[in-house]
């Protein structure tokens, strides 16, 4: 199922795992798994990946964290053929995310000769990229689909959904906040007009969708099995330079 109507879908290169996502979404869609649910095994299949680093297991690492960003694709699905947005959902899923990004880039660190500043840098860079493509794309759902639980920023505490509790709500909005605020206030600040320009040309938001967590993971996955993990910090910090060129053309043209 599309976030966007057709003549705004884009070719999303994050999201090559969202055909298998459906699949496991369809599965699920009658039993008493719920989006949560999902949204755990994804964090456990992440540490398992984190762990077959550690190990030096590469390939299994790969396979756990790729499967991971299928698994972050596959909760949302469920949560849309079962009709049960969340703004619990969307917070525990974007809280794992970051803190999981943090493990890798720590183990990368203590496993090659990088500074952990580097790591942090890079770690920093990872997240000021995801926010910038989730900040464009979902300029384009709210313009174009309709789609209200993904906020272009978070700014305030949202209203609980049917079948979900305001206390959780809160509790995970606040820790949401206090470690996504100040990406999305840098990202804002870089480009705080990008909602009302023009929508987005489908290409552009392709070039964007390399900042997706799914390819990133991807990128992790194949230096991993590459016998590359020392590149991996160094790529992610040269590659955050992106993120200035795509808020440019951004600028320059729409």
């Amino acid at each position: 199922m599309s976030k966007l109507p057709k003549e705004h879908q884009f070719i999303d290169l994050s999201d090559y795992g969202r055909p298998i996502a459906r699949v496991i979404a369809n599965t699920l869609k009658n039993t008493r798994f719920t989006p949560v649910d999902v949204t755990i095994a994804f964090v456990i299949s992440g540490l398992i990946g984190i762990y077959c680093i550690t190990q030096e297991q590469y390939w299994l690492a790969a396979f756990f964290l790729i499967f991971k960003s299928i698994l972050d694709a596959a909760d949302g699905e469920l949560a849309r053929i079962k009709e049960t947005p969340s703004y619990t959902g969307r917070f525990l899923d974007s809280v794992s995310d970051i803190i999981l990004n943090l493990i890798i880039f720590i183990t990368l660190w203590q496993l090659t000769d990088i500074s952990v500043y580097r790591a942090l840098l890079a770690f920093f860079g990872i997240q000021l990229q995801g926010t910038l493509y989730n900040y464009y794309y979902v300029i384009l759902r709210n313009r174009f689909a309709g789609d209200t639980t993904s906020r272009i920023f978070e700014d305030s505490t949202p209203i609980a959904l049917p079948g979900e509790k305001q206390k959780n709500v809160n509790i995970l909005y606040f820790i949401y906040k206090a470690l996504y605020g100040i990406f999305d206030e840098i990202i804002y600040a870089l480009d705080r007009n990008a909602a009302a320009g023009k929508p987005f040309p489908n290409w552009l938001m392709s070039l964007v969708s390399t900042f997706g967590l799914g390819f990133q993971l991807l990128i992790i996955s194949v230096l991993l099995v590459l016998g590359l993990k020392a590149f991996i910090i160094p790529f992610f910090i040269g590659y955050s330079a992106m993120i200035f060129v795509f808020i440019l053309i951004r600028k320059v043209f729409y």
